[in-house]
């Protein structure tokens, strides 16, 4: 069973939904599609979601039986050792008193975030993006087949790194049409996986980690060091998800193409990890920039 509750969204979008789904409360959808369908309708609610927010709940195979996702700003979907929490995060607080057009919530959405953003981290710290492309979207079903990680500091932008992953599967079609790469490129190619997550895990170090949706990222990675028994990455993170969303509240969505664009930012070969974590990293470059990030 697949649950859906929508709130703000365009009425355009709720019609799509009651074409899969029932609806049984204002804004609460119920269903049972394949995941091919499930995994196309999210991509579908987040195309068109405009300013509403969403989260879905479906079934997984973990110990809670299913898992879920979110666009809300104040919620993040995190893993602990195995078991999908919502976490409650620090956001503005509510409508701005000196004015209630758009001009004035953006203006003081960007104030409020420059406010409440994590601890700051010493000014040399380095910061690396971090990438990865996999099979699928479920981290208990799924696994990674490359990973791309581009590191900055005091001097500058520095060393890149980038693995394919040899698996114990054939890449399915869509994925190969996606990214490019091939069963043959991973096994002629690519390490194994436990050489792969050691050689990130040296080329992090301390580094802070910055990522986009980095979330999806950091579950498989995690599911990757779970099975090979090795402890996951302790480096403070941070998700540029969110803070694009909160700088930027007018796009149409929040892809990462789209908000490539928005910023001005190329980035010639899209699904590919290095070249993603790459735009990744010039796009945290602009935000500390213009204050929406701070390390």
């Amino acid at each position: 069973m697949i649950v859906i509750t929508l709130t703000k969204v365009p009425a355009a979008l709720r019609g799509d939904l009651t074409k899969w789904y029932q609806e049984i409360q204002t804004g609460v959808y119920v269903g049972n599609v394949s995941a091919r369908i499930r995994d196309q309708l999210w991509e579908r609610i987040l195309k068109t979601i405009g300013q509403g927010e969403a989260t879905m709940v479906y079934n997984a195979q973990n110990e809670l039986g299913y898992q879920f996702k979110t666009t809300r700003q104040d919620r993040q979907v995190v893993d602990f050792d195995g078991i999908p929490l919502m976490m409650h995060l620090t956001v503005a607080p509510g409508i701005p008193r000196h004015g209630f057009s758009k001009a004035a919530k953006f203006h003081r959405a960007r104030v409020m975030t420059r406010q409440t953003n994590q601890p700051r981290l010493h000014k040399e710290t380095a910061v690396v993006a971090v990438d990865v492309e996999t099979t699928g979207l479920n981290p208990f079903q799924d696994v990674i087949i490359s990973i791309g990680a581009v590191k900055s500091g005091a001097n500058g932008d520095g060393d890149t790194l980038y693995r394919l992953i040899q698996i114990e599967r054939p890449v399915p079609p869509a994925i190969t049409k996606l990214t490019g790469l091939t069963t043959e490129m991973l096994m002629e190619q690519g390490v194994p996986l436990s050489k792969a997550l050691a050689d990130l895990r040296q080329f992090v170090g301390s580094a802070l980690i910055v990522g986009y949706n980095y979330q999806f990222d950091a579950s498989f990675l995690a599911n990757g060091f779970r099975r090979l028994e090795q402890a996951d990455l302790t480096n403070t993170t941070r998700d540029l998800l969110p803070i694009v969303k909160t700088a930027n509240q007018f796009l149409d969505n929040y892809r990462l193409p789209t908000v490539l664009a928005a910023y001005d930012i190329s980035n010639e070969t899209p699904h590919q990890a290095l070249a993603d974590a790459r735009a990744t990293l010039t796009l945290a470059h602009k935000l500390m920039k213009t204050g929406d990030l701070s390390i």
